[in-house]
């Protein structure tokens, strides 16, 4: 017979390590905690830059940081049961979940789910730009992994579309490890970042933002060895004649967020399919009784304070829910 535990997380970043504390503290009192890293934390293990806690803890901290103080308190509690390496494949209607983990597959029944799974980045075909496909084309989150956690550089001459803040900061750090970023090219009028990451990461730098403009094509055979930029008009079609080249052997796509959100698909939830977020009129609830959604599943955040904060509430709404249908 499926083992039944009163609320299940999936998700062991920011979103789901604060709506486990959340739960608990609301009385829930037999939680189990996915992650399908080797390391709670999620995308904050990665983000060794300053900017966290301001809102939250009133401190600035990097993102380890911000991380550990959710670790230190989710480890603490016996109540929680972390699972690591553990990869869900499966959401059923009636709260099911199969997960894998080296070695086997558990299945297992929850009162209520919590989905706090986080986002992805959007690809290059998601951002249309033609050329080749030569090594040397990252999205701009993985770059940012392969410096911070893997100690490698993805290149010496880089050129970064789209200027969200990963994008941003990652223009930051890959002049401070040595490489040349040679611009961010950014199609809409005005920068999607942070106003802060803008000066400190691009303005300190001396690093161009070009607005108005795209990466027409991508340029190399077995590496990039340019890139096409052209302007565009307010209808983001090609202005005649202002097309440039620039020379790089390195492409970093900062082309904005999705909801990762398959798994409440699969539970039958209804989703928005502009946004890739379950539709619901009421904050971190979905269609499906039980099922909750918290953290940048839910809504793409710029700040983890408010990441946070969301996924408080997501807790005690599961909670709340638990303690009415027992």
């Amino acid at each position: 017979m499926m083992k039944e535990r009163d609320l299940i997380i999936v998700g062991g970043g920011p979103a789901g390590m604060a709506a486990a504390l959340s739960a608990y503290e609301h009385g829930v009192q037999d939680i189990l905690l996915l992650e399908r890293d080797q390391f709670l934390g999620g995308i904050l293990n990665q983000c060794v830059h300053t900017g966290f806690g301001l809102n939250y803890f009133k401190e600035v901290l990097a993102g380890p940081e911000y991380a550990d103080r959710f670790m230190k308190r989710v480890i603490a509690i016996k109540e929680i049961e972390v699972s690591l390496k553990s990869f869900v494949i499966k959401l059923s209607q009636k709260k099911e979940i199969t997960f894998l983990k080296p070695g086997k597959i558990s299945e297992v029944k929850a009162k209520a789910v919590i989905l706090a799974t986080g986002c992805r980045e959007r690809t290059r075909e998601m951002a249309h730009i033609a050329g080749t496909r030569p090594a040397g084309i990252f999205p701009a989150g993985l770059a940012q992994k392969l410096i911070n956690i893997e100690g490698l550089i993805p290149g010496n001459e880089a050129v970064i579309v789209g200027s969200g803040d990963i994008g941003l900061i990652m223009a930051r750090r890959l002049t401070l490890e040595g490489s040349k970023v040679k611009a961010v090219i950014e199609i809409q009028k005005k920068s999607k970042g942070l106003q802060r990451n803008i000066v400190q990461c691009l303005e300190d730098f001396g690093i161009p933002l070009y607005l108005s403009h795209k990466i027409a094509r991508i340029h190399g055979a077995d590496r990039v060895s340019k890139v096409d930029v052209v302007q565009v008009d307010d209808n983001f079609k090609e202005v005649p004649n202002t097309s440039f080249s620039i020379g790089c052997d390195t492409v970093l796509i900062s082309a904005g967020l999705i909801p990762e959100n398959e798994l409440a698909e699969m539970a039958g939830v209804d989703m928005d399919r502009k946004t890739n977020t379950p539709l619901s009129k009421e904050q971190n609830k979905t269609s499906v009784d039980g099922i909750f959604v918290c953290g940048n599943a839910c809504q793409i955040y710029d700040l983890v304070d408010w990441v946070t904060k969301d996924s408080l509430l997501a807790g005690k709404q599961a909670a709340e829910y638990i303690k009415r249908i027992k």
